[in-house]
């Protein structure tokens, strides 16, 4: 038995799978965020969520009773921190092995045709992360501004915020922004969602969800709005450029993943901003968009992991009746 586990943050996804790819049972569970709520509560949540998984498939203790823990999770960005969870999954024993790794590449797995390539996933934050055909490992810390990074949905929420706020003072220039994300929120201006942020009243979580409401003003023509857009996509392509020129591959065919919710809602006009930076910078690079569950990736790691023949592989895939599309 396989547990494979994605531990986003804002959600945590068990999957229970034998070696020939049959799902025995799933599971979703609570938020993985180490650095937010401590390491103690994620872990927890983690706990509960494979406890509920492994009883479900009628796995109970003593433990352990699977043979391989498959684990991809946010905000476990370092080298370090993968050593990290890997003691802490380990001990607690739910498998005879483990393997811990970033989300990022789950996503890729999920995505690409053979086990190498590039992912770029852009959700509540933003990372990149690339293998290639050697099985060399280029990747970002992606911890956030201090380590270099802009973008994710959580970002341009705060961007969509700030720009409204300065529309409504005369400090910026005038936007639709500042009346869109008023209407998201019930408030009367940008600047009264500001302060209901700074007060408590409106969780600062919440600004993540201003990122289709920016990427929506965007395509009415917006040129703020269309500003941020085209930075982020230029961020995604930047992020990807590196990662295919550290592993050499800038100009041979190689599938680029896109995912995370900003992505995998195909926005035509950040999909069409990205497939022209590609063209020019990457012009064999195949873009991929995956919107399929990121456990899916965990779990073909998982089968990869045990050895499990192409079969097994593909009647995981057939559960989960994946679609990557290109753009």
């Amino acid at each position: 038995m396989i547990v494979a586990i994605d531990g986003g943050n804002s959600k945590t996804d068990v999957v229970v799978l034998t070696t020939g790819g049959e799902i025995r049972s799933t599971v979703r569970g609570g938020g993985f965020r180490p650095v937010a709520d401590g390491i103690e509560t994620a872990v927890a949540n983690l706990t509960d969520a494979v406890t509920r998984a492994l009883e479900a498939a009628g796995l109970t203790a003593p433990w352990p009773v699977a043979d391989h823990v498959s684990a991809y999770l946010a905000n476990v960005d370092l080298p370090e921190e993968e050593e990290e969870f890997h003691r802490i999954i380990t001990a607690c024993n739910w498998g005879r092995s483990v393997r811990v790794g970033n989300d990022t590449f789950a996503l890729l797995r999920a995505g690409v045709t053979d086990r190498w390539g590039v992912a770029v996933v852009c959700g509540a934050g933003i990372n990149c992360a690339g293998v290639g055909p050697d099985g060399q490992i280029a990747r970002f810390p992606s911890i956030g501004r201090v380590t270099g990074d802009w973008g994710g949905g959580h970002h341009l929420g705060e961007e969509a915020l700030w720009h409204g706020v300065r529309a409504e003072d005369g400090r910026g220039p005038k936007t639709a922004l500042a009346e869109a994300v008023a209407a998201h929120f019930g408030a009367s201006s940008a600047l009264e969602v500001g302060l209901g942020i700074h007060f408590g009243e409106i969780s600062e979580e919440r600004l993540g969800e201003l990122a289709p409401v920016l990427l929506k003003v965007a395509a009415s023509g917006d040129e703020v709005a269309a500003r941020l857009v085209e930075r982020q996509a230029d961020e995604v392509s930047a992020l990807a450029t590196v990662v295919l020129r550290r592993l050499d591959l800038l100009t041979s065919p190689v599938e680029v993943v896109l995912g995370g919710g900003v992505l995998a809602a195909r926005e035509a006009l950040l999909m069409a901003a990205i497939q022209e930076r590609f063209s020019r910078i990457a012009p064999q690079a195949k873009l991929i968009v995956v919107d399929a569950p990121p456990v899916l990736g965990a779990a073909l790691l998982g089968l990869d992991d045990a050895g499990a023949p192409p079969e097994a592989h593909e009647r995981l895939l057939a559960y989960y009746a994946r679609s990557p599309a290109g753009l």
